[in-house]
């Protein structure tokens, strides 16, 4: 008899509990949660105090003179030792969600720039992939391309003065508006709001001189990858990042409790870095570019991974640079 009591007793608690329904879901916290005190930074990152000087004004392409027109050759004429070898060394990045990443569940690398990375490799072998992809840290872009340890970089890399004095650049596949993002529960509707707060760059990134320039009263955090930025702000190391839209869509769509602020600081063009000199390959690249504006595949990729991140649904405009007579290659 005093089992059925507390069996009965035991289901009436049971039922007033589903009657209750599930509670719910906290919004985030207002303050760092203790869990986070004393978290050490992200690896190799840096936290510069407010008011140190920008180095050099930013700079985006508008002195770029453009890159070289596509010539009827082959890829066989255009690049024969990459032909020969049966595979083209593609230098990416790996943690940038949308863009390129690995993706977890089968370990597959993915994103608007792996897939143009396939198109290239496409158009040299006919297969997509024939491609041996290394990961390149996004300080290291310049000098891996002129240590020859990968023929070209798709990974973000913006066309700058400096760059342009050391690397060849393809015309761009993507052009993005460099915006400011943030937790929605840290106060900031602006970039005037960063005051006394921590703005996140990567170290080496076209954008650091700029967030010194648009956040003077605000500590600069750098680290090696944008993933790192938004796991500092997830950590309360960082009260924001600037960073390009098409970067910040990956961020978003990780982490719900984030926006990106409307309020524009420039634009950014991103282009296939070559080493110097690497004529033939930056036509090869460039005659991928153009059939992919031309034939959808451009505008699949952008729906497919960028749909909500650019400004333009539109691939950017070819720029080519004005070239002598006699100095573009033509077959046989």
């Amino acid at each position: 008899m005093r089992r059925q009591l507390i069996a009965l007793a035991a289901g009436g608690a049971l039922a007033a509990c589903a009657a209750c329904g599930a509670p719910p879901a906290p919004p985030p916290p207002s303050d760092p949660p203790l869990a986070y005190a004393g978290l050490p930074l992200p690896p190799g990152a840096s936290l510069d105090p407010a008011g140190v000087q920008p180095r050099a004004a930013f700079s985006d392409d508008t002195m770029w003179p453009g890159s070289l027109r596509p010539d009827s050759a082959t890829p066989e004429e255009r690049i024969p030792e990459i032909v020969e070898r049966g595979r083209i060394i593609i230098g990416v990045d790996q943690s940038q969600y949308l863009l390129s990443y690995r993706d977890t569940a089968v370990g597959d690398l993915r994103g608007f720039e792996i897939d143009l990375a396939h198109e290239i490799a496409r158009d040299i072998f006919g297969d997509p992939t024939k491609v041996d992809f290394r990961f390149v840290d996004s300080g290291k872009r310049v000098s891996t391309l002129e240590a020859g340890d990968v023929d070209i970089v798709v990974r973000t890399m913006s066309i700058t003065p400096e760059r342009v004095e050391r690397v060849d650049f393809s015309i761009p596949y993507l052009a993005s508006s460099v915006r400011l993002f943030t937790p929605q529960n840290r106060g900031i509707g602006g970039i005037d709001d960063t005051a006394g707060k921590s703005v996140c760059v990567v170290d080496g990134s076209n954008l650091l001189e700029l967030a010194r320039a648009v956040a003077p009263a605000s500590k600069i955090l750098r680290t090696r990858s944008w993933a790192d930025c938004l796991m500092a702000t997830q950590q309360y190391q960082a009260d924001a990042v600037l960073a390009d839209d098409a970067i910040l869509a990956g961020m978003t769509a990780q982490d719900p409790h984030t926006r990106v602020l409307e309020d524009t600081f420039g634009t950014q063009s991103y282009a296939v870095g070559v080493r110097k000199g690497e004529d033939g390959l930056v036509r090869q690249v460039n005659s991928t570019l153009e059939r992919i504006r031309t034939d959808g595949t451009w505008s699949r990729m952008q729906g497919a991974w960028l749909a909500d991140a650019l400004s333009s649904p539109e691939p950017p405009p070819a720029r080519y640079r004005a070239e002598t007579e006699g100095t573009e290659r033509t077959a046989p």
